[in-house]
């Protein structure tokens, strides 16, 4: 990869990592003020860098060489969190997670945008969305991330 082309995918992908750092900096004090829109703006924001971040170093067929390279030239392994689309995909295909989520269920009660999910007993599996506050876990149709 010549020296411009690999210069301008770092400084891309230090740009991510800025925003991804500014945003989780944010979320403490969204949760502070049990500002929910701004806890989920934070979060999607984390998110969305975080995919774009995965999808430099994880590209598709086209472009693998420049992702393989890059990996490791920044000594990052395959067991990388970041490998995974499963968690950006919930948020980039988000009208069909909603769609399957009530697909063929009896639902009487949707919980979404949920603060500390975990915590409540009453929320169970009404609940679309949450985040747990007190270990930054993230909670997507009762699969936990972290």
């Amino acid at each position: 990869m010549k020296l411009i082309r690999e210069g301008a995918f770092l400084t891309e992908l230090i740009f991510q990592a800025e925003l991804v750092s500014n945003s989780y900096r944010r979320l403490k004090g969204s949760v502070d003020r049990f500002d929910k829109i701004s806890v989920w703006s934070d979060i999607q924001s984390i998110l969305i860098s975080s995919g774009n971040i995965s999808k430099i170093l994880w590209p598709t067929k086209k472009y693998r060489e420049r992702g393989e390279q890059l990996r490791q030239l920044l000594e990052i392994g395959s067991e990388s969190v970041l490998k995974s689309r499963k968690i950006r995909n919930r948020f980039e295909h988000y009208d069909e997670f909603l769609d399957d989520f009530f697909k063929d269920k009896d639902i009487c009660s949707y919980t979404d945008l949920a603060m500390n999910p975990s915590l409540s007993p009453f929320i169970g599996g009404s609940c679309h969305r949450g985040y747990n506050s007190y270990n930054n876990t993230l909670v997507i149709h009762g699969e936990s991330w972290t």
